[in-house]
């Protein structure tokens, strides 16, 4: 039987949005990733996502020693809120409410993130742009996504990636790799596959949270993963 979402988050990688750029956001994506939010908004299904950080900063592969790691894990939660403020921005100008919720309070730049203001904007149709982490640190990107998608009571979460799903082995380093159209949360935590950390797959697996893992290839790919068509994976 087909799936029907009427609520889900999508978790996009900051480097996804770097193009063939060694860094920063690259525009043509950023307007494509964009494009897949609004097709998804008109579909008629509550949107909320969270971008990583890792086009700019990430704190966890931080290899200076006179910086801490909770400082080290701000400022990649800062970067987050840079990809959040240009994503917004395209959505705006595309005629599509978006607002931002930030775990990181920097009230100048977006809203804090409290539940009320969530449910508030999900009441108001607005796409909903989780920033700024869970605004602690040693968290990854990974598990602040699940976190808000348990908070949102999404109907499931959606982790769009550089591979069309979860594979036993890398598939851009062995040719023969197999890929999974569904797998557990125990299988992926057993054979350490690194699709998410750890703590993500955990708090999914403990909530019955079903994570789609799927490739941001254009504008369509989102909406094809919805209408079940084309590769991806399942865990559940």
């Amino acid at each position: 039987m087909k799936k029907t979402y009427k609520r889900i988050l999508l978790k996009l990688s900051g480097e996804g949005l770097m193009g063939c750029q060694p860094c920063g956001i690259d525009e043509h994506i950023l307007d494509m990733v964009a494009e897949s939010i609004k097709k998804v908004h008109l579909k008629g299904i509550d949107l909320c996502l969270v971008i990583g950080g890792g086009n700019f900063y990430r704190g966890v592969n931080n290899k200076n020693k006179a910086v801490s790691r909770p400082v080290a894990d701000q400022a990649g939660m800062l970067a987050t809120l840079i990809n959040a403020l240009f994503l917004k921005s395209v959505l705006l100008a595309k005629g599509i409410p978006a607002e931002i919720l930030s775990g990181l309070a920097v009230p100048q730049a977006a809203e804090t993130y409290s539940f009320r203001a969530m449910q508030k904007l999900f009441s108001e149709k607005k796409v909903i742009i989780f920033a700024g982490g869970t605004g602690n640190p040693y968290f990854t990107t990974d598990t602040g996504a699940t976190l808000r998608a348990l908070e949102a009571n999404c109907d499931a979460l959606f982790k769009a990636t550089q591979v069309d799903g979860v594979y036993d082995s890398d598939p851009k380093k062995n040719p023969d790799a197999k890929r999974f159209n569904e797998i557990s949360y125990d299988e992926v935590i057993t054979k350490e596959l690194k699709v998410m950390d750890m703590t993500a797959i955990s708090m999914a697996r403990e909530n019955k949270l079903p994570i789609i893992v799927f490739k941001q290839e254009d504008e369509n790919s989102l909406v094809s993963v919805l209408d079940q068509k084309g590769n991806y994976t399942i865990i559940k």
